[in-house]
């Protein structure tokens, strides 16, 4: 069973992402002091007085505004208000209420969920100073300062009193972080793979600014996609908003169990492009490389040996890869997405018993036997997997100094020979241990 939502929700700039930043814990949502900052619905796992729920952000809603992209603020939050348990409605007691609180209002009264009214930026609270805000005819209002902390235990308290009873499940779901370069087509695939229209999707680099999370179940599996601002060099990111999108999307690697690395094969693999998946291998990640807008490419029967050609000599620090070539435009093989996703995420849990291990390594050092140095020859005294995502194996050896990365590789290579560990890192420790007299 999946935690109660609870959707906050009003007019721009009247401290949504500032609450919902004080309940999550953490600064996830972006706050700054202009309308229009959080574009897309934001997503956190918080509790509450031992009650779990998933709190949702949203952009700010203009409902009689013209301007396209309000218009897309407003489709994404219609979403987060059909699928949610509660409503925070909130407003702003400083600037008091306005013709768009009242449209906000309105909209939320035929909604058939239980709408909780905040005013929030009441730093010095007096009953009075909420009198207007029962105008609304949403019962009575709650005076909060998100700023300071104050009032938003009311709010969770009467928040969570809506929920119905039952135990919550964990989450077990595959995360699947979405990232790139801007405009490589992350948002569409997203789109594809959940067969909605989930996240904002422009030809407008930078559309997606934060990494926006949906929990989705496909024949039995449950996933969660974590679609994330395209992330650019640092000497393309004059706005400070765009900086902490990117600092985010990097956030999103580190949450992620698998990464699907969106290039666009018109580019072909760039500079930046290695750079990101460069991050994802650092981070031990298991990963995908995604070859978006083939639908576009002009072929014959040798294109896709030039693109692999390309990859391998860009990627040579990460050969593990595992690529598709798909267009999220015509769905042409989307739907061999999660399937793949759920092979390299296996391959990254896999296990070898210590005695399978020690007789693969062992043989090996028979066939090629280590280089000696100043007369001393490397001895392998045993080995061990220590860990999984990512597979982690170390060796006991008489000295590590011996150990050479080349035949480090060697090593690496029987492994990956021997067992599929294709689409994730592994990570291989030297460790000193004193021959037994």
């Amino acid at each position: 069973m999946a935690n109660p939502l609870i959707a906050i929700v009003g007019r721009p700039n009247v401290g949504k992402s500032t609450f919902f930043n004080k309940v999550a814990g953490r600064k996830i949502a972006i706050t700054e002091d202009r309308p229009g900052v959080t574009r897309d619905r934001i997503y956190a796992d918080c509790e509450w007085r031992g009650k779990p729920f998933t709190l949702v952000d949203t952009g700010g809603i203009e409902l009689k505004s013209d301007d396209m992209m309000w218009k897309h603020i407003a489709r994404q939050a219609d979403v987060a208000i059909d699928t949610a348990d509660v409503i925070l409605f909130f407003t702003d007691g400083k600037e008091g209420l306005t013709s768009s609180d009242y449209d906000v209002a309105e909209k939320l009264r035929r909604c058939g969920k239980p709408v909780i009214l905040v005013v929030n930026k009441v730093d010095d609270y007096s009953p009075d100073k909420l009198f207007e805000f029962y105008s609304l005819g949403l019962g009575e209002p709650y005076g909060v300062s998100s700023e300071h902390s104050r009032g938003i235990g009311d709010v969770l308290d009467a928040a969570v009193a809506e929920f119905a009873a039952g135990e919550q499940a964990e989450d077990a779901s595959l995360k699947i972080a979405v990232v790139g370069k801007p405009n490589a087509g992350k948002s569409s695939l997203v789109n594809k793979l959940l067969g909605a229209d989930r996240s904002i999707v422009s030809e407008v680099a930078g559309t997606t600014r934060d990494a926006i999370d949906t929990t989705f179940e496909r024949d039995g599996q449950a996933y969660t996609l974590i679609d994330t601002a395209g992330i650019r060099r640092k000497r393309s990111v004059e706005d400070d908003v765009e900086y902490y999108s990117v600092l985010r999307a990097f956030d999103a690697v580190r949450r992620a169990d698998v990464c699907l690395l969106v290039v666009d094969c018109n580019e072909g693999l760039t500079e930046q492009d290695v750079k990101i998946i460069g991050y994802v291998h650092e981070q031990g990640k298991p990963s995908l490389i995604v070859m978006n807008k083939w639908d576009t490419v002009e072929k014959d029967t040798h294109t896709v040996l030039r693109f692999e050609e390309k990859l391998k000599e860009d990627l040579k620090f990460m050969d593990y890869y595992k690529s598709v070539y798909i267009s999220a435009k015509t769905g042409q093989r989307t739907e061999k997405l999660l399937t793949l996703a759920r092979e390299v995420y296996a391959n990254a849990c896999r296990r070898i018993a210590t005695g399978t291990l020690n007789d693969l390594l062992s043989d090996a050092m028979r066939v090629s036997e280590p280089p000696s140095y100043l007369g001393r020859r490397l001895k392998l005294y045993y080995a061990s997997q220590v860990a999984v995502r990512p597979p982690m194996f170390v060796l006991f050896v008489n000295d590590e100094k011996l150990l050479h990365f080349s035949y480090k590789r060697y090593l690496e290579n029987v492994i990956r020979g021997a067992f599929d560990f294709s689409g994730t890192p592994i990570r291989i420790q030297v460790r000193n241990k004193k021959e037994e007299n």
